[in-house]
């Protein structure tokens, strides 16, 4: 299920569909194409080589074609989320989406595909016929009960995977969380009494994997809007019926009296908490309508304080959310080349995902959500964004193809292939996305220092929107006219702070008078500093707590920006501010320090810039490999600018610290593994992932470079080492790069 709560402006999400290019998914080229030989072998001549060997030999085209790591996701939009029948354009949107979590999640790649037509023979024929293409179909957003006739015909007619993520996506996550409550409360499935309320696509996929993996039939009632589905009832459609129940209850209220589990895919409100009441000892329930769910956790944690409770919601603990098993599952099965994904294949997903969730969470994990998750009522489900589930899960989907025979190319070296898949995936896409979720689980307040412009209240409503914190805006009297022209409905609701009017202003000018007196200003000069100037001004909001954390950069440089904010707030005692980007790519994260702030650090300056940039890398789920660059490679060429970073190896060396480093070293030498075996004393275990550069014109002429020519996605820079959390955005960075600066410094990421 999936966390349907309004978290962005109308506004905002059609900006982020717009801006740039529209949409959310491109192609690009996995092959060089910048030669003619490199064309002539792309394509003709040298395409018909391989052509010529698929057409002699079919299993080839997973050799010499993108086939086994393509999935087609495909809908014909008459049943989009919660919107119903709106037609196949308007499912597109929503099916780029799933493409981008398939790509993100499991590195899958993914196209999607809307077919105009509710024809059930015509769609799936016209499935059926694109088998050629694709590794696996993943069904999206079709409408019971033709859903149910489409996925088993193309199951039948396709000889590989065929999965409807609506069905059975929600089933394998809730029946992992099924397998961890039952242990909590000391229950085994084949004694459980289990209601389901909904009778639609999700609902009897979930009964069906219960009933798959012990759950007695005479133990599960299934029930619609209309009641019960009892044996005999002739209203309901085939696939009802085959689970229609021998019993003489015939509402909800009568249904649940003594059942240990209640299984909700139905509508807001549908279970009441005098009907959780009459429910057995330590009663399950699971309540996954969105965006609001049949009874809210503490209706129903007030009726049962014994309850476990778990939603669709990414508020509340416990989200069934279908991203943690559908990109695993089809990496495993692409993986092993299966010809479909059975129930076996399904079972051993919701068992590895159940197993996770009594494993010790991770440190980043923890980090990002603010507390030490462990198994127990409020953990039976591991988080979305855990990096180990790419692993655990394929891997688990992997096996149970070749046990039963659907793996046509077994996996013959499995540790190899769990390092395979540790490797494909950059776990800091995995830590931002916790980032978020520890933002919303401790929400800080955030000055932001340019709030009469446009792109800082964007960006000020989506983080207030988005549930991380609270914004404090600093601006004059038309900050709220703007919000209001940028479609809130509640401008006020905003904190504003405007110097000419603000109540701390007496106490701003003693603090900082007091500050600057003997560095050469007068007392007139630091009223008309906090008047006019809004760093200044942002500044002393933060030092007087009215804020945890400040964003400013979009209207000044840098360098004035930071000198700014340093007559109001001191390095941290002992440490020399600095900054780092970070670049982030599909399989690799880079960190790049110092970019911002030093011009010529000395040796001693370098060695802490390597530490704290250590540190901040095993924040977000690396283990540091440090590289001091330079021109030169360990003394070639030599040259008089080699001393500082000399000296910087030396002070690691006599402080033995935890983690790999080396210097001097050329870029390429530092990146490159074969470059790097004609140095066998190096002591790197592999490329570097943090590169300490020699001074500041090199460190940001190298970070822009890249971020406006590389294809990777560049952080930052962040500022660490302030006494207080002050980042210094860009000016060109957009609402969701001010976002994105904001959550990592509100999580304690950027520190």
């Amino acid at each position: 299920m999936s966390d349907e709560t309004n978290q962005f402006s109308d506004r905002e999400a059609l900006l982020f569909h717009s801006e740039g290019r529209p949409g959310k998914i491109e192609i690009i080229s996995s092959k060089p194409m910048a030669t003619q030989r490199d064309l002539a072998l792309a394509y003709s001549p040298g395409v018909a080589v391989p052509v010529k060997a698929i057409h002699e030999d079919p299993a080839t085209a997973y050799d010499y074609t993108a086939k086994g790591n393509l999935v087609a996701v495909i809908s014909n939009g008459t049943a989009i989320l919660g919107l119903g029948n709106l037609g196949a354009l308007a499912s597109k949107p929503v099916m780029e989406g799933k493409a981008v979590l398939f790509k993100r999640f499991a590195d899958v790649d993914s196209i999607d595909l809307e077919v105009d037509t509710e024809d059930v023979d015509a769609f799936i024929n016209c499935v059926a016929l694109l088998e050629p293409s694709f590794g696996g179909i993943n069904l999206e957003d079709i409408k019971a009960p033709e859903c149910f006739i489409i996925e088993q015909t193309l199951r039948e007619r396709m000889n590989i995977p065929v999965f409807h993520d609506d069905q059975h996506g929600t089933a394998i996550i809730t029946a992992a969380g099924l397998i961890n409550a039952c242990l909590l409360t000391g229950r085994r499935l084949g004694d459980i009494k289990v209601v389901v309320n909904g009778a639609g696509a999700a609902a009897i996929a979930c009964t069906e994997l219960m009933k798959a993996m012990g759950v007695r039939a005479d133990h599960v009632i299934l029930c619609d809007r209309k009641g019960v589905i009892w044996q005999g009832r002739d209203d309901v459609n085939q696939w009802q019926s085959a689970h229609a129940a021998k019993t003489d209850t015939r509402t909800l209220t009568e249904a649940l009296h003594g059942a240990d589990v209640f299984l909700g895919l139905s509508a807001a409100g549908a279970l009441q908490p005098e009907m959780v009441k009459d429910m057995a000892k330590a009663p399950i329930i699971f309540a996954m309508a969105n965006p609001e769910p049949e009874i809210r956790p503490e209706l129903a944690k007030a009726a049962r304080p014994d309850a476990i409770v778990a939603t669709g919601r990414s508020d509340y603990p416990n989200q069934v959310n279908n991203v943690l098993g559908f990109p695993f599952i089809f990496r495993g099965a692409l993986d092993v080349r299966a010809t479909g994904i059975n129930d076996a294949m399904k079972i051993a997903a919701a068992n590895a995902i159940a197993e996770l969730a009594r494993e010790r969470v991770p440190e980043e994990v923890a980090l990002a959500y603010g507390v030490q998750h462990n198994f127990g009522p409020d953990y039976i489900i591991p988080a979305p964004f855990d990096p180990r589930l790419m692993e655990l899960v394929s891997v688990a989907v992997a096996k149970a193809a070749m046990d039963t025979g659907l793996a046509t190319r077994p996996i013959l070296d499995m540790a190899a292939y769990r390092q395979s898949l540790r490797q494909r995936l950059n776990p800091t896409t995995s830590v931002l996305s916790l980032a978020y979720d520890g933002a919303r689980a401790r929400p800080k307040r955030v000055i932001f220092a340019e709030g009469e412009e446009e792109v800082v209240l964007r960006a000020a409503i989506a983080f207030r929107d988005g549930g991380y914190g609270t914004p404090v805006l600093v601006g004059r009297d038309d900050v709220y006219d703007r919000l209001k022209a940028l479609g809130v409905p509640d401008p006020e609701s905003f904190e504003v702070h405007n110097s000419r009017v603000s109540p701390l202003v007496p106490r701003m000018v003693d603090f900082l008078y007091a500050r600057l007196q003997r560095r050469g200003f007068l007392r007139r000069e630091v009223e008309r500093m906090v008047n006019q100037d809004r760093n200044i001004f942002a500044a002393l909001l933060l030092q007087l707590g009215e804020g945890d954390t400040m964003i400013t950069g979009v209207t000044r440089a840098y360098a004035q920006s930071i000198r700014e904010v340093r007559r109001v707030v001191d390095p941290e005692p002992g440490r020399t501010p600095f900054g780092i980007h970070i670049l982030v790519g599909q399989s690799h994260t880079v960190f790049i320090a110092d970019t911002t702030v030093n011009e010529r650090p000395n040796g001693e300056e370098l060695a802490d810039f390597a530490e704290q940039t250590a540190q901040v890398a095993r924040r977000m789920g690396h283990e540091p490999r440090v590289a001091f660059l330079s021109y030169s490679t360990f003394g070639n060429p030599e040259g008089k600018w080699l001393d500082n970073i000399r000296e910087a190896v030396r002070v690691l060396d006599r402080r033995e610290v935890g983690f790999e480093y080396e210097g001097e070293m050329a870029p390429d030498v530092a990146l490159n593994a074969r470059q790097m075996k004609n140095y066998p004393f190096a002591r790197l275990s592999g490329p570097a992932n943090i590169l300490i550069m020699p001074g500041l014109q090199s460190a940001n002429i190298s970070a822009k470079l890249l971020r406006e020519l590389g294809g990777d996605q560049m952080i930052g820079p962040m500022l660490i080492g302030m006494e207080k959390n002050v980042q210094i955005a860009p000016m060109t960075s957009t609402a969701g790069d001010l976002v994105t600066l904001a959550v990592l410094a509100a999580s304690g990421i950027a520190r």
